[in-house]
This record gives structure tokens, sequence and C-alpha cells, in this order.
């Protein structure tokens, strides 16, 4: 099996870490140079004197990571030691794995918590397909002896493990170490793309995983230089979906969807006048269609997330769901889109997304162009 050695040339090294003189990231682990993130802040890296890494989570989790051929140091009992090379993954975080493949170590990853079915990701499909990579379980319950067999050295949680506590316990017990990630606390969309910085690090691929973020913000910067548009000029989107309860399930202004509409040049329909977001944590929250259509009728263009019940091929199935939709002004203008099944799962297409919302507000698009991530309904 393919293990991969932590090596960093001078030149890697200066593109990844800059100087932050005597900050201190944590009081047991002494300071260093501290990784450049352009976005995300829902974590910190800094490389210490000794080779290893200090990885800080935004939630209190801490982790020092060791190159193969570095010497263990003591530590606290709350820093969770990671032992280069790593093998023999279990991801759990289904957000992540598409920037694990990114790096080019999807080979890697041998567990998931995720069913063949519920992949939209090819070379995930075709990893658990081939055998590749195996099922072991929901996230809350995955089969410990496969854990154990398959000589995991690294497990990686989505935040819902924190629902069940005693599930990340018991993997910890058996000596593998967990983190859990953070992307989709990340304020900026591009937040969450930058975790594959992290991933680069723990896998030894810190180049690849510059070079990858490196060539998706080039794709985000010709978009953000064609974005200078006053607020009062911009196109309104509504980006939604029609539960199986006759509800319009809609995105907080807050949520990075939103956030990807507003970077694209475009206006959120919903302000955080127009719903209560207080109402719990979740970025989305369901309307009853009469409030719904007071509020979206005259949005300019119509986004309809088809990843709960399956993409649409025309304008008539949409209507199908609701009468009120076929009054709205982006219906009769012919201005409505579907999201594709890999819109959530490719979390490393967050600037193609972009880059597609834009075309579409700002009408650079035809009726018959096909979209990565979006396509038109007729």
């Amino acid at each position: 099996m393919m293990k991969f050695k932590l090596i960093i040339p001078l030149i890697i090294f200066n593109v990844l870490f800059c100087s932050c003189g005597k900050e201190t990231a944590d009081k047991t682990v002494h300071s260093a140079n501290k990784m450049h993130l352009e976005y995300a802040e829902q974590f910190s890296v800094y490389a210490l004197d000794d080779g290893s890494y200090e990885i800080n989570i935004a939630d209190g989790q801490k982790f020092l990571l060791v190159p193969e051929g570095v010497t263990e140091p003591q530590t606290d009992s709350n820093i969770t030691v990671i032992s280069q090379p790593l093998e023999n993954l279990y991801v759990s975080a289904s957000s992540s794995m598409d920037l694990f493949d990114g790096i080019g170590v999807l080979d890697e990853v041998k567990m998931t918590s995720t069913k063949l079915n519920d992949w939209s990701l090819p070379s995930v499909r075709n990893a658990l397909e081939s055998g590749k990579m195996t099922y072991i379980g929901k996230y809350s319950t995955p089969d410990y002896e496969t854990l154990i067999s398959e000589n995991c050295g690294f497990a990686l949680e989505s935040t819902m493990i924190y629902h069940s506590p005693e599930t990340k316990e018991q993997i910890e017990s058996l000596g593998i170490p967990v983190m859990v990630e953070r992307s989709s606390y990340e304020s900026h969309p591009l937040g969450r793309l930058e975790w594959i910085k992290l991933y680069g690090l723990i896998m030894g691929r810190e180049k690849e995983a510059e070079d990858f973020f490196n060539e998706k913000m080039k794709i985000f910067g010709e978009v953000s230089e064609d974005t200078d548009i006053p607020e009062n000029e911009r196109r309104t989107v509504a980006f939604f979906y029609i539960t199986a309860n006759g509800y319009a399930n809609v995105r907080k202004p807050d949520d990075y969807i939103s956030k990807m509409i507003e970077l694209a040049g475009g206006r959120y329909i919903f302000t955080a006048d127009d719903l209560n977001t207080e109402e719990n944590a979740l970025s989305t929250m369901n309307m009853d269609m009469e409030s719904f259509y007071r509020k979206a009728r005259d949005a300019d263009f119509i986004i309809y997330n088809s990843t709960i019940d399956g993409e649409l091929e025309n304008i008539s199935q949409l209507i199908e769901k609701n009468e009120l939709l076929s009054d709205f002004k982006a219906i009769k203008n012919n201005n409505v889109w579907c999201t594709e099944k890999n819109t959530f799962q490719q979390t490393t297409g967050v600037s193609e997304m972009i880059h597609d919302i834009h075309l579409i507000v700002t009408e650079q698009t035809d009726g018959a162009e096909q979209l990565e991530f979006l396509h038109r309904l007729d």
C-alpha cells in the first residue's frame, strides 16, 4: 500500500506558512509558524521546531501531527497524536470525501458511513463498487470489528458524531485518532474548500493541496472581477425546494448557498427580516407556501434544489408541486434552474458553482447551455 512521507522543501514551506512571531496557540505546545489561510477560520496549524505540527479546531479539539521518523513527544491528555504516514482511513464526514479525492489520496480511504446509493461522486461510487472502499454502517453505529481488521489509522467525523459521543469514545478506545471536521461552520464558502490544505498536510500532500486550491481561486477570481454590481441593481434569486408536506424549504441569509449567490453577483431574495433566523441553528427553514409566495414570486431567478426529491426536467414538474408557482415572475420569464445531484457532495466545486450562478444572474448563458452544477428547466 502506498505511503506518503512528509516532505517539505523550503519552497513549499514558504508558500504554506507565514511567520507569526510569538503568538501562542496552546500553552502545552510551543508556538511557531502558522499556516497561511485565505478564508478558513475553523482550524489553524502551526509548524513546530521539531518538525511536527500543532492542529487546532475551533471547537477545542487539539492534535499533534508527528511526521514519520520524528520521535513522538510527551503531550497532555487533551491533545490527540496523529502519527504519519496515515493509512486505511475511515471518513464519515461525506462533505470531506471529495477533498481527499482532490489531492489524489482517495485510495487511502477504506471505510465510509454513507451507502453506495447515497453517493453521487463517481470516484467514490467506483471505489465502493470495486471493494476498494467499504460501507461499515451508520456514523453512530459503525462496525468496530472492521475498523480493527482494516487497521484504521485515522477517523474523520462530521459534527453529527456529537449526537452520539459514545461512538467517538469507542473509536478512540481502539487507539484510532478521531477528528471532527467543522467545514460547514465556515463563514465563507471558499473556507469549506480550504480544508483541503489541512487534509493535504495530514496526508503528506501539501503541494498538491496548495496547487489545487490556487486553481480553484483562479476560477473564483474571474467571477469576483465581474461582480462589482450595486446592490439595488443585482438580480434576485430564490433557492428552495418543496417538502413532502407542501412547505417551501429555503436557505437562511447567512447560509453558504445564500452567500454564493451574493458572491456570484446576485441578491438572495430573503433577508433576516423575512425569516425567523433565531428559530434554530439549522441553515434552512420551512415556510408555508402563502408566505413564500408573497416574498419570492417576484424573484428574477429560481434555483430549485433537487437534492431531496430528485432532479426535475421541466417547469411543469415544478408547478405540479404547487400551483402557486405558476404565477412566479421567474417561471413566466423562463428563468428557472435546477441543481445537479452532485451539487452538495462535490465540495471542490464551490468556485464552479459560484461561476454557474454568475452566468445565470448576468444572463451570460443561453437556454441550451449545460452548466456544471445547474440546468435550465423549460
